[in-house]
């Protein structure tokens, strides 16, 4: 069982560094100041919404972090134990309850990552194509088309999670 849980955590550090480089991906794309593909000044981002897509680049990047580090901590803990009982290389004998903790409080950073994640992307959009407020169809599109994924996916995540803590 231990193994399974190894696994499902190298999982969520190898997907959390991902987002991670999306995060540095979206603060390197947009600068404040940049004037968007929709041609009307008026459709220009301003310094706030520049300034919040700092904030949540860095919220979500700290959540990252801590969703990983509490895994990293988990598997370290998983391992460590397996080294003393040669003769059970995979089952560590480990707290249920902190492991099932652990694993929430890991899921739950990720989770709270992609949400700050997403808006930062909202503001990227903003940024190159202008603003939501303004109306253009590529805006709307593609805030829409995030949206609409990224709300999906976490659904089933937290679903999946759901499931496996209750079952």
């Amino acid at each position: 069982m231990t193994s399974v849980h190894v696994t499902a955590l190298d999982g969520l550090v190898n997907v959390n560094s991902l987002f991670t480089i999306a995060v540095f991906v979206g603060v390197s794309i947009a600068s404040p100041g940049q004037r968007s593909l929709e041609g009307r000044s008026t459709c220009d981002a301003g310094p706030d919404v520049a300034r919040n897509l700092l904030v949540f680049e860095v919220v979500s990047f700290s959540f990252f972090l801590f969703s990983s580090l509490v895994a990293q901590g988990l598997k370290l803990a998983i391992n460590l134990l397996n080294s003393n009982d040669v003769d059970e290389a995979f089952r560590a004998h480990i707290n249920a309850r902190v492991l099932r903790l652990g694993m929430l409080a890991s899921a739950v950073g990720s989770v709270m990552g992609c949400l700050f994640l997403l808006l930062s992307m909202v503001d990227v959009i903003q940024i190159r194509l202008g603003l939501l407020s303004c109306g253009s169809q590529s805006t709307v599109r593609a805030v829409a088309t995030l949206v609409t994924l990224v709300c999906t996916a976490l659904a089933v995540y937290i679903a999946t999670i759901f499931y496996a803590f209750t079952h």
